[in-house]
C-alpha cells in the first residue's frame, strides 16, 4: 500500500491542467470548426449538445478503461494508469469547456480568460461564483460573458490569483477521489470508472451551462445576414 503515498493527485492535476491550458485551446477552435464543416445545419445550442454527448461519452471510456486496469491481483495502485486517467479527464474537461467557449463566440486567445473560465467551469459554477464574487463584488447571471468582456487582462489575472488556489485545493482532491475510486477490484472498478467520470462531467456541463448561459440562437454570420436583410427591406 506503499505505492499510495506516490500518487499526488494536486500535483499531477495541476501540471496536467495547466499544460492543457495551453495545448487544448487550438484543438478547441479545430473541433468546433470541423463540426460547423460537417454539421452545417446545427444551430449552436444543437452543436453544443453534441459536443455534451461527446464529452460524456469520452470521459466514460476513459473510465471505464482505468478501472479496468488500474489494480494488478496482489492490489497494488497502478500509478501510471492513475496518472494516465488524470491527466486523460483533466485534457478532455479542459477541450470540452474551451470547446463550448468557441460556440459561444468566445474566443479565448488570453490564457488568463482561459483560466478563470475552465477553472470556474470545473471548480462548480456556484462555488466558483462565490470566490469571484469576494474578489470583485456580487456578479451578473452567466458572468462568464460578462467578465471576459468587460475585465482587463490585469483584472481577471488578479481575480485567478484569488480563485487559483481554492480551485487547485478542492478539485485536485476531487480528482484524487475520481482515480483512486475506480482502484477495485476488475468489474467493479470498470463500472465504478465509467459512473464517476460521467457523474463528474455532468457537474462540468452543468456548470459551464451557468457560468456562460444558453447558447446563441443562430452564428454570427448568420445573424448579420438577417440584419443586413432587414435593413434593406
Amino acid at each position: 500500500m506503499t505505492e499510495i503515498k506516490k500518487f499526488e493527485p494536486k500535483a499531477i492535476f495541476r501540471t496536467a491542467f495547466n499544460k492543457a491550458l495551453q495545448a487544448q485551446q487550438p484543438l478547441a477552435e479545430k473541433y468546433v470548426a470541423r463540426l460547423r464543416r460537417v454539421h452545417p445545419e446545427k444551430s449552436p445550442e444543437q452543436l453544443i449538445s453534441y459536443i455534451n454527448k461527446w464529452f460524456l461519452s469520452t470521459v466514460a471510456g476513459t473510465g471505464a478503461a482505468a478501472g479496468t486496469s488500474a489494480v494488478v491481483p496482489n492490489g497494488v495502485v497502478q500509478i501510471p494508469v492513475a496518472i494516465a486517467e488524470l491527466t486523460a479527464y483533466t485534457q478532455a474537461s479542459v477541450l470540452y469547456v474551451l470547446s463550448v467557449a468557441e460556440v459561444q463566440n468566445l474566443h479565448l486567445e488570453d490564457i488568463e480568460k482561459r483560466r478563470l473560465l475552465v477553472s470556474s467551469a470545473l471548480l462548480g459554477g456556484a462555488a466558483a461564483e462565490k470566490i469571484i464574487s469576494k474578489a470583485v463584488g456580487p456578479v451578473a447571471k452567466h458572468w462568464g460573458k460578462t467578465l471576459v468582456a468587460a475585465f482587463s487582462r490585469d483584472a481577471i489575472k488578479t481575480i485567478n490569483k484569488v480563485l487559483g488556489p481554492r480551485f487547485m485545493t478542492i478539485t485536485g482532491s476531487k480528482m484524487g477521489v475520481l482515480v483512486l475510486g475506480k482502484q477495485a477490484p476488475l468489474m467493479i472498478g470498470a463500472g465504478l470508472g465509467a459512473t464517476l467520470n460521467v457523474l463528474f462531467a455532468s457537474g462540468v456541463i452543468k456548470a459551464t451551462k451557468m457560468i456562460m448561459g444558453p447558447a446563441p440562437k443562430a452564428w454570427p454570420e448568420n445573424e448579420s445576414a438577417t440584419k443586413t436583410k432587414t435593413v434593406r427591406k
